[in-house]
Order: structure tokens, then C-alpha cells, then sequence
């Protein structure tokens, strides 16, 4: 009698988890805008510069797709621009592409790079309430570097490129019956002389919630932070932050 009541209880639980869990899975759709500044630079060597960036627009654009399988991790894939360019006196010497730049020289800079995470996760824990998701994130860093001081007529470019594995976890609050909630998202890595950090907090409001597309707003602030040493014979230190705006469609 007692094994039939637990192989029971077993099956009631085992039924409620499925059943909740067929609720949460689906795909998640998102773009933002993202309002940058940027600061810091770059050289090839590690006395790096210190440039003038004019704000930029940059976006983000991800896809996550969520299931109910027990041990098999949900994917999210976010792709990103980190573009800036602008015009700096420079307070000393820079070398970058082989090319030596003086100081108080003028100087233009671009910035073109792209980062995309391929994130693998396990949502820990998740009601209406508190959402906890634990995972590992491969960040792919393609980048394009240019310098050119006009009056001299110098100019440098290089590229530089990798796949660096970060940790990874999000935590969500909501208030249930009001379509509001409020999340922290980041990944993380300090490995030799290389620090990475990718990290978002947002308020979001759902407007729409059925059946068949859930639509959320979100409003928040983004930081991404590049130390690095030697990567492709570049060196740069750079961060770039703001507040951003986005929609996100649930399936």
C-alpha cells in the first residue's frame, strides 16, 4: 500500500513537472538597440591608447529556444555590433600595425567588431516569481581595427578573432498579474592577462500574453568590457555601455 501510494505521488509530480515544463518551452525572438559609448583603445603592444568615441547605435539580436528534455541544455544564440569611430589627440606615442604615431598627433579611429555568443544553459529553478538559468557561453569576438592620421599620411589596420568560453546565468523577478518583471544577464571570464565581462539589467513589461505569442518591452542597461592581451597581435582595453531599448516575441 505505501509503495502505491509513493509510485503515485512520484507520478503526480512527475506529471506537474512535465506539465509545467511543456508551458515554458517555446522559441524567444529579440532585437534591441543599444545607444553605446565607448572608451578605452587599442595598440599593438601593451601600452595601449586611451581615444575619443562618439556615441553610436549598435544592435542585438538573439534566439533561444527552450524544451522540456531533462538533462539536454536550452540553446541561445546573440549576436551583437560593437562598431564606434571618432578623432583623438594623442597625450603619447602609438604604435599600431607596425606604424608609430606621435604625440599630439591627430589621429581617426574605427572600431568594427562583432560578438556572438553561443550560449548552452539549464534553468535551475523557475515559477512566476524567481527564474534561475546556469550555463556556458562561447563567445566568438570578430574584430576590425583602424588608425589614420591624415596629416602625416599614416595610416594602420589589423583584425583579430577568437572563441572565448565564459560562464553564464540570468536571474528573473516577476510580479505575477502585472505583465512586469525585471532580469540580470551575464557572462563572465578572467583567464591569464585576458578579462571579458558582457552583462545586462532590464525592466520588461509583457502587453501581450496568449496562447500563441507572448510580446514583451524591455528597458535597460548593457556593458560589455574587452581586456585583452595578444589576441592576434592585438592588445586593447575597451568598454562599451548604455541603455537600450527592445522587443522580444516568446512562441
Amino acid at each position: 500500500m505505501k509503495k502505491g501510494l509513493l509510485v503515485a505521488a512520484l507520478g503526480c509530480a512527475m506529471l506537474s513537472q512535465a506539465s509545467h515544463a511543456d508551458t515554458i518551452a517555446g522559441v524567444y525572438v529579440g532585437a534591441q538597440m543599444w545607444q553605446t559609448d565607448t572608451s578605452g583603445g587599442f595598440a599593438d603592444t601593451s601600452n595601449t591608447a586611451d581615444f575619443n568615441f562618439d556615441d553610436e547605435t549598435n544592435t542585438a539580436l538573439y534566439v533561444a529556444l527552450e524544451h522540456p528534455l531533462p538533462f539536454i541544455p536550452n540553446v541561445k544564440i546573440n549576436h551583437t555590433s560593437l562598431d564606434n569611430s571618432g578623432s583623438t589627440v594623442l597625450s603619447s606615442n602609438l604604435t599600431f600595425d607596425g606604424q608609430l604615431y606621435t604625440a599630439n598627433s591627430t589621429v581617426s579611429t574605427d572600431v568594427e567588431i562583432t560578438a556572438t555568443d553561443f550560449i548552452l544553459y539549464y534553468e535551475l529553478f523557475d515559477n512566476d516569481l524567481v527564474s534561475f538559468d546556469l550555463g556556458i557561453n562561447a563567445k566568438y569576438i570578430d574584430g576590425d581595427l583602424f588608425v589614420v592620421d591624415r596629416a602625416s599620411n599614416t595610416s594602420g589596420a589589423t583584425e583579430f578573432s577568437g572563441v572565448v568560453p565564459m560562464a553564464y546565468s540570468k536571474v528573473q523577478l516577476g510580479l505575477p498579474f502585472t505583465g512586469l518583471s525585471a532580469y540580470f544577464e551575464g557572462s563572465y571570464l578572467s583567464f591569464d592577462d585576458h578579462e571579458l565581462s558582457d552583462y545586462q539589467v532590464a525592466l520588461q513589461y509583457s502587453f501581450i500574453e496568449s496562447i500563441a505569442l507572448d510580446m514583451t518591452l524591455q528597458l535597460g542597461y548593457r556593458n560589455v568590457t574587452v581586456d585583452i592581451e595578444d589576441l592576434d597581435d592585438v592588445y586593447a582595453d575597451m568598454e562599451f555601455d548604455g541603455v537600450f531599448a527592445g522587443l522580444e516575441l516568446h512562441f
